[in-house]
């Protein structure tokens, strides 16, 4: 799949290093980085839509890896091998459930970016591409899904030593709400996004 890319730099502290976050539409199977976040349930078993894909792209080692790890409780993330992606890394990042908001969602959902940049520290991980986790079956609310995960990633980045972040967009509405977030990244106030 052709797609646009928008990139930003975005300053989150006194890093000497200023991360460079894209907004990109396309397959998150396909990206030539470190790790890519699995969408994931909290089996690890695979399922559908990103799960499923990133499981079909890896091949079976991957079920197999999952099923090692006993599973991954809402907000959490663990790691595989990419097996047969171009990604060395996969991180299952379990969201939440969209159940109104009042249900913790917005914490779990940070908390599952924050694990994966986590993770990623771990892992000698440099580049790191995200799929709008939640908002699929999980019926979670693309614009509260995005500024969450934007501001997740904003706060957490800098002790990862990650250098690119990708969110990677299904499609060209989810991938222009990203882009509306990044044009806004230099902005002090974190509530006008």
């Amino acid at each position: 799949m052709r797609g646009r890319i928008m990139i930003v730099r975005v300053f989150v502290g006194s890093t000497q290093t200023m991360p460079e976050l894209k907004a990109v539409l396309g397959d998150i199977t396909q990206l030539s980085v470190d790790a890519i976040v699995n969408a994931a349930n909290t089996s690890l078993l695979g399922g559908g839509g990103v799960d499923g894909a990133i499981h079909r792209a890896a091949g079976p080692e991957l079920l197999e890896a999952c099923k090692k790890l006993g599973g991954c409780a809402t907000g959490d993330a663990k790691a595989t091998p990419g097996f047969r992606l171009p990604a060395k890394w996969v991180f299952h990042a379990a969201g939440p459930v969209w159940r109104g908001g009042g249900h913790n969602e917005e914490a779990l959902l940070t908390s599952c970016y924050r694990r994966c940049l986590e993770l990623a520290r771990e892992h000698g991980v440099r580049s790191i591409a995200f799929p709008a986790i939640s908002t699929g079956a999980y019926g979670f609310p693309q614009r509260c899904a995005a500024v969450t995960a934007f501001r997740a990633v904003k706060a957490h980045i800098a002790p990862s030593g990650v250098e690119t972040v990708h969110f990677v967009c299904f499609d060209p509405t989810t991938l222009a709400l990203y882009e509306q977030l990044l044009s806004s990244a230099g902005m002090e106030d974190d509530d006008q996004l």
